[in-house]
């Protein structure tokens, strides 16, 4: 595992923009594994920036996103699409048809769980995976205890998940009860991973998932198995683990 401790937010998404473009530079027709939440936003941004000054070209790129609310259709604000149009897509040169997420108004969400592992499978892989993590461990959305071997999947979103999610919809309603998310499986079958967090308050979780034991317990702890993770984080984020290393 390569780690980048940061200073802060800022330098931690330049740096990790700065991995993701070099492997767009490399490989013009990279599979990108796109994550979505807060953390992201800063490197997409510049990635952005990056792309307005011509150092960067999508046309050729392919993207799979790791999740996406069942029940949102995909001009929601609060779907994945929504999210992903309108932090990078809608601003770079990519061609739409290379752009998959899954469709949360499918018919026959476990079915079109099954098609995107297809479509997975069918890109030859994804080149680098980026993810996010959870104060629990969690990446995507597999929660403590899911299964480490499964594929692309339908879950049930956990009370506390639902109710912290209330707030971005007019009703509790209207709050998701399922999303479809790739499971760990298809995380790890990735060639690279690259895992951003951000915040004291990740300090704990990422402590615990890089020095403690492999767990579905702590879903993020299977990284330690990856051949090829690169860490970057911002220093109150990385404090606890760089003190046990």
């Amino acid at each position: 595992m390569k780690i980048y401790m940061t200073e802060d937010y800022q330098t931690m998404s330049r740096k990790a923009a700065n991995i993701l473009s070099a492997q767009i530079i490399l490989k013009p027709t990279s599979v990108l594994g796109l994550a979505t939440g807060s953390t992201p936003v800063g490197m997409y941004k510049q990635l952005v920036i990056w792309y307005e000054k011509g150092d960067l070209d999508f046309s050729a790129i392919k993207t799979v996103n790791l999740d996406e609310y069942v029940g949102l259709e995909p001009t929601h604000e609060q779907s994945y699409h929504h999210y992903m149009q309108e932090n990078l897509f809608d601003h770079v040169n990519i061609n739409p048809a290379n752009t998959n997420v899954p469709d949360g108004l499918a018919a026959d969400p476990q079915g079109e769980c099954r098609w995107y592992n297809e479509v997975i499978h069918r890109l030859g892989g994804i080149d680098i995976q980026v993810l996010g993590m959870g104060h629990n461990g969690h990446i995507g959305f597999n929660e403590p205890g899911n299964a480490f071997e499964l594929e692309t999947h339908v879950v049930d979103l956990s009370e506390r998940t639902i109710q912290a999610n209330a707030r971005f919809f007019d009703s509790m309603d209207d709050v998701p009860r399922q999303a479809m998310t790739m499971g760990i499986k298809s995380i790890m079958m990735a060639k690279k991973i690259l895992l951003m967090v951000s915040g004291e308050d990740k300090a704990d979780a990422v402590n615990r998932a890089f020095t403690g034991p492999v767990t579905p317990q702590m879903p993020a702890s299977i990284l330690q198995l990856h051949p090829y993770v690169t860490l970057v984080g911002d220093r109150a984020a990385l404090s606890r683990l760089m003190e046990n290393r």
